[in-house]
């Protein structure tokens, strides 16, 4: 088949290879930017995110407060960048330590099989049985809210979808042909998995993180709306939205900013999931 044809039975094409280099590379950019915010945020904020003026709160955007003023009067640009700091430190950390034990512990359930499957596997299912963020939100009320706790509690979620991917793509890869033939030639069991069959599987879990972290910059977000999460004076995104809540009639600008500012990282991380999808699918790669 000519290269420059569409193959309707695998949907791979030059349109989809652009169309997935064009999400990872705007994804990419994304994550760099947020990363950026997050490491530079006190040499890029325009004002202190603590500093407070009560005469010009709720103030609309102007030439000095590009975004406005919240009800103390403080920057909400500023308060925006230094927020990001906290929605990188929950991505980064929730997902490490969650891809981490989901990998570990998914791929030992996936080649062991037995009791051992089972036991791993049982643990998932209780898990799974609860809403995700009514867990959280439950575990921040015995915990107590602060920012170390929400991570806590998200990544005593998130390691469970890790954990079955994984284990879906052992259970798959130790039966192929390499992999008898390296148990023939009497390798053990963990040279077997880490050196041959977890190499193998990993390309999927990429693609998992990256969706992973959107959704625990949204679960900070939701638990610290609540309440739950970040505490004040520390500037967060849900907890801006939150305290925005009331004047949302008369001060738009309190929530529209942050909520737009999560919007954008959101689908971002999202965009760059599509396009680790497309580029790390074989069918896109002739």
């Amino acid at each position: 088949m000519n290269k420059f044809t569409w193959d309707s039975s695998t949907g791979s094409g030059p349109r989809a290879q652009s169309r997935g280099n064009f999400s990872f590379w705007f994804g990419l950019a994304v994550f760099c930017g947020l990363v950026g915010c997050a490491v530079f945020a006190p040499y890029i904020a325009p004002f202190n995110p603590f500093d407070q003026n009560l005469y010009e709160g709720l103030n609309s955007s102007s030439s000095d407060h590009l975004l406005g003023q919240d009800r103390l009067g403080r920057d909400i640009l500023s308060r925006i960048i230094y927020g990001s700091q906290v929605s990188v430190l929950v991505a980064v950390l929730t997902v490490g330590v969650s891809s981490i034990v989901g990998v570990l512990l998914g791929a030992v359930a996936g080649y062991m099989g037995g009791r051992v499957d089972e036991i791993i596997m049982r643990v998932c299912d209780v898990l799974l049985a609860f809403p995700g963020i009514l867990l959280a939100i439950a575990l921040m009320a015995v915990l107590g809210p602060s920012l170390s706790n929400v991570i806590i509690a998200l990544c005593l979620m998130g390691w469970v979808g890790y954990a079955r991917l994984v284990r879906g793509q052992v259970l798959s890869i130790r039966e192929r042909e390499f992999v008898q033939a390296t148990r023939a030639s009497g390798a053990g069991n963990r040279r077997i998995l880490l050196r041959h069959i977890l190499p193998n599987a990993l390309s999927p879990v990429l693609v998992e993180a990256s969706f992973g972290m959107a959704s625990a910059i949204v679960a900070e977000a939701g638990l610290s709306f609540l309440g739950l999460g970040v505490q004040p004076p520390s500037a967060s995104w849900g907890s801006m939205l939150n305290q925005g809540r009331p004047y949302l009639l008369i001060a738009p600008h309190l929530t529209l900013f942050p909520g737009l500012a999560i919007m954008a990282v959101v689908m971002g991380f999202n965009f760059l999931g599509d396009g680790l999808r497309d580029l790390l699918d074989p069918k896109q790669n002739y």
